[in-house]
């Protein structure tokens, strides 16, 4: 399953309350070969600054299913930091 830009996927909080996100982008980065995906808050004011959220992701067996894992280490944020810069120049 390729997530498309501007998808909306919900994502349970820890307390199980679901949100609605919208799909930045999603890239794979080859120094780890892991699989990231952006997403913003839907019920963000267009007015705001956005927070973005990253997960590394791995897809299931069911092609609409994705599991979610916290990014942990440092050097797993640089790589993310460094990808999102990237694409967010790319769009402006």
């Amino acid at each position: 399953m390729a997530l498309a830009e501007n998808e909306r996927i919900i994502i349970p909080d820890e307390n199980g309350e679901e949100h609605l996100f919208e799909v930045l982008f999603t890239f794979d980065v080859d120094q780890n070969q892991q699989s990231y995906i952006a997403v913003v808050p839907v019920e963000q004011s267009a007015d705001e600054e956005q927070e973005v959220f990253a997960f590394r992701y791995e897809e299931k067996g069911n092609e609409d299913d994705l599991a979610l894992f916290a990014i942990e280490t440092d050097e797993e944020w640089e790589i993310v930091e460094e990808m999102l810069n990237t694409l967010m120049e790319e769009e402006l």
